[in-house]
């Protein structure tokens, strides 16, 4: 009886077919290769950024004046990086807004900057910097 029930499913079904399977397992090794390639290669990529910058610290003078200092770390000289700090009201508005240059230096650096507001200010931040090749500030 098990022979027609296996001679049943083989119509059916199509007998057992050994390069079919050999195939399937080198294309899904192959994909996954490139998968794992890939990943290594877009890990690496976002965590070495062009430049990386932090806000060190922030003091409001007046009501219009803030100073803030930003630490700024290129990956090297040649990196020309564009730096963004905002100043922002009790209200959380945007009352004063700076973009400075970062330019010819190979370690970290300390730029302070001087806001002007237009109305009394509570917060600072540093929006990041951004560098060619590099969309998202750091």
């Amino acid at each position: 009886m098990s022979d027609v029930r296996t001679e049943a499913l083989a119509t059916r079904y199509g007998t057992a077919s050994p390069g079919r399977r050999r195939a399937t397992i080198v294309v899904s090794g192959v994909v996954g290769v490139v998968a794992l390639v890939w990943l290594a290669w877009a890990a690496w990529f976002q965590s070495t950024p062009e430049v990386q910058s932090s806000l060190r610290s922030f003091d409001v003078v007046d009501s219009h004046t803030v100073k803030a200092e930003a630490v700024v770390r290129p990956r090297s000289t040649d990196v020309r990086a564009s730096c963004l700090v905002r100043a922002f009201a009790v209200d959380h508005s945007v009352v004063g807004e700076l973009n400075f240059q970062v330019s010819g230096v190979d370690s970290n650096t300390l730029r302070a900057v001087t806001l002007r507001t237009e109305r009394a200010a509570t917060s600072v931040e540093l929006v990041g910097c951004t560098a060619a090749g590099q969309s998202r500030p750091r």
